[in-house]
């Protein structure tokens, strides 16, 4: 049965604290991280991970989408050299033992998720990657639809198709450091969010063309929740920003158990999605300002409270690095599908809506996901 070595670890726990927890878990291993910027959970993921192969004389890979990429220490790649040298930067004057290196790439369009990925795959002295924490995201406040250059609605553009695309690329350097690896400590780890707890796919209108209401009743949304944030006629809308990041969110979770079915019994590559909580980081800084208005009164309402930045990465930390996690991959619990793919808190969450953790759904995002990026992945 899938579960955690640390009970104690919870909201409040640090991604330093759980680094140290799992030293056999980092040392040797390469490393990689999508969306380090210095106000980003990827930034203090990448943090934990340097300071503890810093300690333990281990190699790191990071690469991120808004900085990113380097063969054997540190990679940041991002869509903004400043960001990305900036990054660097902060990194290099702690831990100034680590090499750094930076790569370009935007995660929303999908040749330059290819040409980033070949580059990884060009890298002959980056024979294996070991760990991949896809941290990157976009949540925008666009209240009209934006597709991304490949006619992709933007948020599952960049928060799913980005990532999945980039991480089948470059499989074949974690199947083979998978062979070197006690089974299930190759990890994939997406960065995910509470959406999966509320949502599920839109698949009959996944580029939001229709009203709400005209939807099948399993893909509508959860009206009473997004009542929350102040949305009180949606029955009528076609799409709201927030419902775009909901189901692009709910990939997350479902692209990994299809991972899991394809990797895990064959190579004992493991792949995981986590709820970072609630953080206070650039993500949100494009929202309107009444949906600002509304978490701030859910915020004084106690439905929520803010994480620090080392808290909001502890969580990715513990998928990354907790042996325990790879017992009893896709067992249903509770009548709970896939046990174990989804944590919050640093634990392992029952909370996850029947769609975002079912086996079958998962199977309809690869096939759909092929289809969108025009490939099949096999291994």
């Amino acid at each position: 049965m899938a579960a955690t070595t640390h009970p104690e670890f919870n909201a409040n726990t640090e991604a330093f604290q759980v680094a140290e927890a799992f030293p056999q878990a980092i040392r040797g291993k390469t490393v990689l991280v999508t969306g380090v910027n210095r106000n980003g959970i990827g930034f203090t993921t990448s943090q934990a991970f340097v300071n503890a192969i810093q300690l333990l004389d281990t190699t790191i890979i990071l690469i991120a989408e808004q900085a990113s990429q380097s063969p054997t220490h540190l990679i940041i790649t991002g869509r903004s050299p400043v960001k990305i040298q900036d990054s660097i930067n902060a990194l290099k004057e702690k831990w100034p033992e680590v090499t750094y290196h930076g790569l370009q790439v935007d995660l929303s369009i999908q040749k330059s998720v290819r040409d980033a990925a070949a580059k990884v795959m060009g890298w002959s002295d980056v024979p294996t990657i070991d760990i991949i924490v896809n941290s990157a995201g976009i949540m925008s406040g666009e209240k009209e639809r934006v597709l991304s250059e490949d006619g992709v609605e933007m948020h599952f553009a960049t928060n799913h198709i980005g990532h999945w695309l980039f991480t089948c690329l470059i499989m074949p350097k974690l199947i083979k450091a998978a062979e070197k690896n006690p089974a299930g400590a190759t990890r994939i780890v997406n960065v995910t969010s509470a959406s999966p707890q509320v949502s599920g796919i839109r698949w009959s209108d996944m580029n939001f063309e229709k009203k709400n209401k005209d939807l099948p009743i399993e893909e509508q949304p959860e009206y009473e929740w997004f009542r929350l944030w102040g949305y009180t006629s949606l029955k009528e809308m076609t799409y709201t920003p927030l419902d775009g990041y909901n189901r692009s969110k709910v990939a997350n979770v479902l692209s990994g158990i299809a991972a899991n079915k394809r990797l895990f019994g064959q190579h004992g590559i493991l792949a995981l999605a986590v709820h970072p909580g609630v953080i206070a980081t650039e993500l949100g800084r494009t929202l309107p300002e009444e949906t600002l208005q509304e978490v701030g009164q859910m915020l004084e309402q106690g439905l929520f409270t803010f994480k620090t930045l080392g808290a909001g990465s502890s969580t990715s930390m513990v998928a990354a690095l907790d042996p325990k996690l790879a017992q009893g991959v896709g067992e249903t619990r509770n009548g709970s599908e896939n046990w174990g793919s989804y944590l919050d808190d640093c634990q392992i969450s029952g909370q996850g809506h029947s769609l975002a953790v079912s086996s079958n759904e998962a199977e309809k995002l690869w096939q759909i996901s092929e289809r969108l990026v025009g490939q099949s992945f096999a291994w």
